[in-house]
């Protein structure tokens, strides 16, 4: 009797335990859909945008959610490792990686200006003798970063096809300030996003220094723009339930299609517009990686 009693006692702390670490349903409250923005504009804007969001969605979806902003797309791609990360808005290469590493889905492409692509632009000072990519030859060229798609990447891969070789590159981390460099002559080129005018001002990254240096538009010019590849998506973590992520797609767009959500979309991604994307629309930025590298890293 007390080896039945003790067998007993011993069921029910195990099935006690087992209900206490049971996890909640992903979308309550206790486990909030984890959505991540890569921090890309002034953290109070970010945040104070991404609270309008998470107001919306809740209140249009039967889901809760945790929005967080992380240092790096690479602690996105790392989150959905390890599933802390359900959903995020990602840039190009992160999301070659996270598809790569964990089978992140591409759902949604943010849409610039009309545009679902964008390119890369060459840049130099409007005195300088540079006239064209060829010119580059055996100059010193800055770049944003090495994960950088639009900074790096597309044009490395631009250079790499005309079999041009800088004679230096430096990396400036950030698109304003390879615009900086360039504007003080720090460098002879460089390369960073572009996006067309509209209603006759710039939107490509000179643009971000002009209250630092407002003759930036005479003083620095484009060389040439790189070929097109998609924007950057709006991703989901491969196992989530297939009617979670449709439910979360649909209003998304409906989000976008309202003044407010139009005016935040802006604020947080610099897109306009978004609208629905597969993972195969994101071969040509595969394609283009493994022109990179043998292993396409």
């Amino acid at each position: 009797m007390k080896r039945l009693l003790s067998t007993m006692v011993l069921l029910a702390a195990m099935f006690a335990t087992g209900c206490q670490f049971k996890k909640d349903a992903l979308g309550t409250k206790e486990n909030p859909i984890k959505l991540h923005l890569v921090p890309a504009v002034d953290a109070k804007v970010l945040a104070d945008n991404a609270e309008i969001l998470k107001t919306y969605l809740e209140k249009h979806t039967p889901y809760k959610y945790q929005i967080t902003i992380p240092q790096s797309f690479v602690a996105v791609v790392e989150a959905f490792g390890t599933k802390r990360a359900d959903v995020a808005a990602i840039n190009t290469y992160g999301y070659y990686l996270a598809h790569k590493q964990y089978g992140v889905e591409a759902k949604l492409t943010v849409i610039r200006y009309g545009l679902a692509t964008y390119q890369s632009q060459f840049l130099t000072r409007a005195d300088s003798k540079i006239k064209t990519l060829a010119d580059l030859a055996g100059k010193k060229l800055a770049f944003v970063d090495p994960a950088s798609t639009s900074g790096y990447l597309l044009p490395l891969k631009t250079l790499k096809d005309k079999k041009i070789e800088p004679k230096e590159i430096v990396f400036a981390m950030k698109h304003d300030s390879v615009v900086s460099m360039i504007y003080q002559g720090q460098v002879d080129a460089g390369a960073t996003y572009y996006s067309p005018p509209q209603n006759g001002n710039i939107e490509d990254a000179r643009r971000m220094v002009k209250t630092q240096y407002p003759d930036v538009e005479k003083k620095v010019r484009i060389i040439e723009l790189s070929e097109p590849i998609p924007n950057d998506p709006i991703v989901f973590r491969k196992d989530m339930p297939e009617e979670m992520k449709e439910k979360i797609v649909s209003t998304l767009l409906e989000f976008v299609s309202t003044p407010e959500g139009q005016k935040s979309l802006d604020l947080m991604l610099g897109a306009t517009n978004l609208k629905k994307a597969s993972d195969a629309d994101y071969d040509t930025v595969r394609e283009m990686l493994k022109t990179l590298s043998p292993e396409g890293k």
